[in-house]
């Protein structure tokens, strides 16, 4: 498997100073409000649960004694909680949310290597609403993708990952031979955007139909990775400037 650890910046003109924000914005909600991914009940009340999408409705269901499947000692999961905001405001929220540490530096790292490029070339004020936009069509498509493949309506989601799914479908296009620093095995070599991020997305598809008629696999949404690439793709060239559309017509 290729990981990213970096590409291609020396034609960057501007401060990715709203990719920062996003990146800093997720690690302060997960250390200060989920307290380290340890404040369950917090993070249940705010994560996207497709039963209320669906039914536009508050769902607050009781905890739950379960057994670690590691240590073979039981636990008490706290049911979804209370939601203070209308639960429709849960599609935003649950996307500067993260189920662990791990879940967060993997999203962080993507955003940080790929997130930059789009925000040069949209402007500030444009990636935001590129990535706002995407992030919440993301998590509708795992909400209706649960409802139509009969999966539980009732298990929270949460995760930058559907709008990162975005930001990495309109670089894809944009800058298909950009070089990305990938690391395989003790090795870091470059490749062109089209084959780091097309094994990734790949990667996306096959899990996601793993999943098919049954949980989302391993805990993942995949529905909103697809997805979000998928609206990436489309949606990156209407929000792209004027001038920019017509420098690319002028050199193609």
């Amino acid at each position: 498997m290729l990981l990213p650890i970096g590409d291609d910046n020396r034609d960057r003109r501007t401060t990715p100073f709203i990719n920062y924000l996003l990146i800093a914005v997720n690690i302060l909600v997960f250390i200060y409000f989920q307290n380290w991914g340890n404040d369950i009940s917090f993070t249940f009340a705010y994560a996207t649960v497709p039963g209320e999408i669906l039914t536009a409705s508050d769902i607050v269901t009781g905890s739950k004694m379960m057994k670690d499947p590691y240590t073979g000692e039981m636990f008490e999961l706290p049911g979804l909680q209370r939601t203070p905001i209308p639960v429709f405001l849960t599609l935003l929220t649950s996307m500067f949310m993260h189920g662990g540490l791990a879940h967060l530096l993997g999203n962080m790292m993507f955003l940080w290597i790929f997130g930059d490029n789009l925000e040069d070339e949209l402007g500030h004020s444009r990636y935001l609403w590129f990535y706002l936009l995407t992030g919440i069509l993301a998590g509708l498509a795992h909400v209706f993708s649960t409802f139509f493949l009969g999966q539980s309506l009732l298990i929270p989601s949460l995760g930058a990952s559907g709008a990162i799914s975005a930001v990495l479908g309109g670089y894809l296009l944009r800058h298909p031979r950009r070089g990305v620093h990938v690391w395989i095995f003790f090795f870091v070599i470059t490749v062109p955007a089209f084959i780091a991020v097309g094994i990734w997305f790949v990667f996306q598809v096959l899990n996601g139909l793993g999943s098919l008629g049954g949980e989302e696999a391993g805990g993942v949404a995949y529905a909103a990775h697809i997805g979000g690439f998928i609206f990436g793709l489309l949606l990156i060239n209407r929000f792209m400037p004027k001038r920019t559309k017509q420098v690319k017509r002028r050199f193609l």
